[in-house]
């Protein structure tokens, strides 16, 4: 098994591409390596459905992590889906494991306590008792962990850029030098918070994007180094891309107003029907059924106002790969986010310049995919591909079978012969 390093630019999307293949370790890059420059994210384009679509081939619906935040109106603050207990799928680490593979992550999303070897799982403390060292040893590695937080954690400025990320890159480069994974996953996030503060295409984000060729350039000499540069399989990939917004929706507002909601101590007691957003879309749940049709009809009010680009029905949403069990499921209009919080005017100015969670299929809104190493074929491209496409690429990649995908194997960026011994075991994939 060649060793393979899978580096996530959250947030990089196809219209990166002009200013990325002008950098000089990106653009070498992308010159030599197996690439797809139009790839469509998963619905809704979160970061951690898109994140484990990737390592499982398969649609948020099918691995059960459907939004980034849990359903827990009674919090201030929702936790996350964190931990690996909630994904209902194959991943590649597991696989890897299961071969004899060594495996590490770097704040790759959903993969606290996932039994991967050397693991610094994205954990946020989300209760006053915690701090980020405690819930990052008790989801991950502890004594990896500790070694890291001791080595670069000056680095480190809680969750602000780019610090954040200069102590991603140094953990990877250290991971990589001294415990050489068999599978090593690592997630920058960089570009995505400075689009979310600043816009698209900001200044801030575009210095993101060139300080994110410098790690590239630094990972590179790094595998040098250790003597891996024909050996390693390098994979860069983006999750989703994100569109510029001024304005958020609040349908929570809109459902206390009606009593759909009830408030109890300050927070949300009891509902009948909820809205969980997923930035650029939102989730609409209903537990009295009755009430689909005036929620219907409220939701249709707001299209017509042009802050609702579509109202989907919860079977609508299913067949996209979204959650089953919502009863709606509204897509903003351009511009336009959607928030939790019930409290204030419906309709305000939005909080964040730009964001993600819409459409795969909005105009301008793709992300990338490149591998280069000894499985990819050099040089070769695939037009479009999904996301749920990579897991089963990726595992073809390793030797390993995630068994039976949303995706397929996308043969052409391979290469793979016809005696090599993994071709033998992914079966019906390829």
């Amino acid at each position: 098994m060649n060793p393979m390093i899978v580096i996530s630019l959250d947030a990089v999307g196809t219209e990166d591409l002009p200013l990325l293949k002008s950098l000089p370790n990106f653009g070498r890059f992308w010159r030599e390596a197996a690439v797809c420059e139009k790839v469509k994210s998963v619905y809704p384009s979160l970061t951690y459905p898109a994140h484990t679509s990737i390592v499982t081939g398969q649609l948020p619906s099918g691995h059960g992590i459907v939004n980034n935040l849990r359903i827990q109106p009674e919090r201030e603050k929702p936790d996350w889906f964190w931990q690996r207990r909630f994904v209902k799928a194959e991943t590649i680490y597991d696989q890897v494991k299961k071969q004899g593979g060594k495996t590490a992550a770097l704040l790759w999303p959903v993969t606290g306590r996932s039994g991967i070897r050397w693991n610094l799982p994205e954990v946020l403390p989300n209760r006053f008792w915690q701090n980020q060292i405690l819930v990052s040893f008790l989801n991950g590695s502890p004594l990896y962990g500790l070694d890291l937080e001791r080595r670069f954690g000056r680095l480190r400025d809680g969750v602000k850029q780019p610090a954040l990320d200069d102590f991603v890159q140094a953990s990877l480069l250290h991971t990589l030098e001294r415990h050489r994974p068999d599978l090593t996953l690592a997630h920058f996030t960089d570009v995505d918070t400075n689009r979310h503060l600043y816009g698209v295409n900001s200044r801030e984000a575009e210095e993101a994007l060139r300080r994110h060729d410098r790690r590239l350039g630094e990972l590179f000499s790094c595998l040098e180094r250790m003597g891996w540069s024909e050996k390693a399989n390098v994979v860069l990939l983006g999750d989703h891309y994100q569109m510029d917004v001024d304005r958020s929706l609040g349908l929570n507002c809109y459902f206390l107003r009606r009593r759909w909601i009830k408030i109890k101590n300050g927070r949300i007691g009891s509902w009948q029907v909820l809205a969980r957003e997923c930035d650029g879309s939102c989730y609409i749940y209903i537990k009295d059924q009755s009430l689909k049709k005036p929620v219907r009809e409220l939701l249709e009010g707001f299209r017509k106002q042009g802050l609702i680009r579509r109202v989907y029905t919860g079977r609508e949403a299913a067949s996209m790969g979204a959650d089953r069990t919502c009863a709606f499921m509204a897509e903003g209009e351009a511009g336009v986010c959607f928030r939790d919080d019930w409290k204030g005017p419906g309709i305000r100015r939005s909080a964040q310049r730009a964001t993600h969670g819409y459409h795969p299929d909005r105009e301008g809104y793709t992300t990338i995919f490149g591998g280069r190493g000894p499985a990819f074929a050099a040089g070769m491209r695939e037009e479009t591909m999904c996301l749920t496409d990579e897991g089963p690429t990726l595992a073809a990649a390793l030797g390993v079978s995630l068994g039976k995908t949303d995706g397929k194997v996308r043969k052409n960026l391979l290469f793979i012969s016809e005696n090599r011994v993994y071709n033998k075991k992914i079966g019906s994939n390829v």
